[in-house]
């Protein structure tokens, strides 16, 4: 079987509100080594959202609890509304006590935000703006975005073969600044009276250094290559972008910087993702190319990522959106929110052996053939989202009984 190598060191629907302790999984009694010694414990938010949010959620949750057996591992969780859902309750798609609640957490894992039901509010209600004031609350920055084409998903990819194969890359992006937060912004009227809309794009240089040190040792603890995507021969944000970047480098003598203009950085995904180890970016560039990227494998339904801080919780979530077309029916692909369960386990709270367990029974599951509907192909068994974490499930029970 494959390694999965994302290179990185260091569910019954939810109800919102509803505070909920880890139970033992449906695959029976788990007779667990660490019985002689007291269970690390961990709070865990759980923000299902929108959508296939609620649904593929619910089977992360029963993967970390089957996974927490195995490792001695205790979770509490606490379940809250955010997005549309929270709209709904509350009239507003980010809580205070959402905020507050997933801020003393230990980590906090998110599923998808969004659909057609809110897409005529007024911005300020839209469930998107609960998100980036939720990233903002947690001071959240840096987004790792891997995506890795495996051998077993090869021929779902839009490319060649020979294009595909082996691509294994990060995305690093910048989260909480740049044209999404920048101001001045809003609405008015030009000197010949015609409405418009202007938005700003701005960084300052204690932004952009810490992005880039995560870059930067994000590169070094893989294969220290670093490539900074940026528009420096057309906006100033950008010539300071690549200015600062640039003299941070001079601490890494150990990691290959390179720079390169964002239009061709897309071009070059698509001609050859090979030569990409780890990129930086700035929010737009990183929004857009990260999604790019993660065609590259097949689909975005496989692509995890992670959203860390200085301090506090870290945010893990699929990068896929909340899919209200196919939501409910069983149909969402629930490996990118299993494999964000991983990057949790590993960056949130050091349980590295607890994330392989994971990521080695989401391959274990593909190499059996099992696929959803965004993966499938001829040959393969095609499954729900219900039966693809209950197959991930008996991946992990597998290796108990290995084990025994």
């Amino acid at each position: 079987m494959a390694s999965l190598q994302l290179n990185l060191k260091p569910f019954k629907t939810p109800t919102p509100f509803k505070h909920t302790s880890s139970s033992t999984p449906k695959w029976g009694k788990i007779q667990c080594s660490a019985t002689s010694t007291k269970k690390k414990s961990y709070n865990i938010t759980l923000l299902p959202g929108d959508g296939i949010g609620p649904e593929v959620v619910s089977v992360a949750k029963q993967v970390l609890n089957l996974t927490a057996s195995l490792e001695g591992i205790e979770f509490k969780y606490q379940e809250m509304p955010v997005g549309g859902a929270a709209l709904d309750l509350t009239g507003v798609p980010l809580p205070e006590e959402t905020l507050s609640v997933a801020k003393q957490s230990d980590a906090i894992l998110l599923g998808a935000i969004g659909g057609y039901k809110w897409d005529a509010n007024e911005k300020h209600l839209k469930p998107e703006t609960g998100l980036l004031q939720l990233r903002e609350g947690l001071g959240v920055f840096a987004n790792l975005r891997p995506a890795t084409v495996l051998p077993q998903l090869i021929d779902s990819s839009t490319l060649k073969r020979e294009v595909a194969q082996g691509v294994d890359l990060m995305v690093v992006r910048e989260l909480t600044g740049g044209i999404y937060f920048g101001k001045p912004r809003g609405f008015g009227k030009n000197e010949n009276g015609d409405e418009i809309g202007f938005n700003t794009e701005v960084y300052a240089t204690y932004e952009i250094d810490r992005i880039a040190r995560v870059a930067f040792e994000t590169a070094r603890k893989r294969r220290g290559k670093l490539c900074s995507v940026d528009k420096a021969n057309v906006l100033e944000a950008s010539i300071l972008w690549r200015k600062r970047v640039t003299m941070m480098a001079s601490e890494y003598p150990d990691v290959e910087l390179t720079h390169m203009y964002v239009d061709n950085a897309a071009m070059q995904l698509i001609r050859d993702p090979k030569q990409f180890d780890t990129i930086v970016t700035n929010n737009i560039f990183g929004d857009i190319l990260s999604d790019e990227a993660s065609m590259l494998t097949g689909s975005i339904g496989m692509l995890p990522s992670a959203s860390i801080g200085d301090s506090g919780p870290g945010l893990y979530e699929p990068i896929h959106g909340s899919a209200p077309d196919i939501a409910g029916q069983d149909k969402a692909n629930p490996l990118a929110t299993v494999l964000s369960v991983a990057m949790l386990l590993k960056y949130g709270l050091q349980e590295e052996a607890a994330a392989k367990r994971i990521e080695n029974a989401v391959l274990e599951t593909l190499d059996k053939g099992f696929r959803t509907g965004d993966l499938f192909s001829t040959g393969m068994r095609l499954v729900g989202c219900k039966e693809m974490g209950e197959e991930v499930l008996k991946s992990i029970d597998s290796q108990r009984l290995a084990a025994v």
